[in-house]
C-alpha cells in the first residue's frame, strides 16, 4: 500500500493546479516492472512453484486453484509484468462517497499463464493541510489514513481541509510461461 499512498499524495497535490474545475481528473502512471525467472521445482500437491530470478534469488510461489500447474515444468521460463496506475478526481460537493473493490482473472492462451487485475476506489477526505511543513493528511474508509510532506506549496494552496477526492488505483500482473527448448 505504500507505493499507492505515496502516489495518492502526489496526485492529490497535482490536482491543486486543476482544482478550479470541480470534476478534474489526474492520472498518475505507476510502476511497470517485468521480472523473468526460471522454474526450479514444481510441487503439484501443494500447488507451489519455486523460481530462480536472474539475480539468483529463489522464490516460492503459491498458485491458485485455476492455475495450469500441470503445464509447468522445471526449466521453463516465467515472465511476469506488473503494472499500476492511480486516478484521482476532486469530488464535487454532494456526490456520494465510493468504496469499491473489484478483481478479475483471465487464463492465458499459452501453455500456462494469464492476467490478474485488481481495482479499488475510495473517497478520501483531506483532514489536515500544514503550509509550514508543508504537508497534507487524508483519511478514508475502514480506518485508511495517510500523511506526507509536500514539495509543491502552490498545489497545496489549492486544497483545504474537508475537500474530498476519489482515488482509484489499478494493479495488474501478466504472467507467461515459456517451455524449455
Amino acid at each position: 500500500m505504500s507505493r499507492i499512498t505515496t502516489a495518492v499524495v502526489c496526485g492529490t497535490l497535482l490536482l491543486g493546479a486543476a482544482g478550479r474545475a470541480q470534476a478534474q481528473v489526474k492520472v498518475i502512471p505507476g510502476d511497470r516492472q517485468t521480472v523473468t525467472a526460471t522454474v526450479e521445482a514444481v510441487e503439484q500437491a501443494s500447488r507451489t512453484v519455486v523460481i530462480r530470478t536472474k539475480e539468483g534469488a529463489l522464490r516460492t510461489v503459491q498458485l491458485g486453484p485455476n492455475a495450469q500447474i500441470a503445464n509447468i515444468k522445471v526449466g521453463d521460463t516465467v515472465s511476469a509484468t506488473y503494472y499500476e496506475n492511480i486516478i484521482i478526481r476532486k469530488k464535487p460537493a454532494g456526490e456520494p462517497d465510493v468504496d469499491t473493490l473489484e478483481a478479475a482473472a483471465q487464463r492465458g492462451t499459452a501453455k500456462a499463464g494469464g492476467t490478474i487485475g485488481l481495482q479499488q476506489s475510495i473517497t478520501a477526505t483531506i483532514t489536515a493541510v500544514d503550509m509550514n511543513a508543508p504537508s497534507i493528511s487524508l483519511s478514508g474508509p475502514r480506518g485508511w489514513s495517510y500523511s506526507s510532506k509536500v514539495q509543491d506549496k502552490k498545489a497545496l494552496e489549492q486544497v483545504k481541509v474537508g475537500d474530498k477526492v476519489d482515488i482509484t488505483w489499478t494493479e495488474a500482473i501478466l504472467i507467461a510461461v515459456t517451455p524449455t527448448k
